[in-house]
């Protein structure tokens, strides 16, 4: 395997799944002198798109129905 001019390398998809590595994950590089290892980032984790649209509609409804009426409409028909 090689490292492209931009210093770009593929990582073999049966590693990435053992690794956790989904797409769009946050990784870290370590180097130890010998070794670099590239791990999951544990600082800074940025919230998923879904977390954010969550947070993001968090407190606007503005419908005066109790959740056990609104979930009695979703059982009717």
């Amino acid at each position: 395997m090689r490292i492209t001019s931009k210093g770009q390398v593929t990582i073999p998809a049966e590693i990435r799944e053992q690794a956790g590595l989904l797409p769009h994950t946050e990784v870290e590089f370590a180097f130890d002198g010998k070794v670099v290892r590239i791990t999951p980032a544990t600082s800074g984790k940025k919230a998923t798109r879904g977390a954010r649209l969550v947070a993001h509609l968090r407190g606007r409804g503005d419908v005066a129905m109790s959740t056990d009426e609104i979930m009695a409409l979703t059982r009717e028909g």
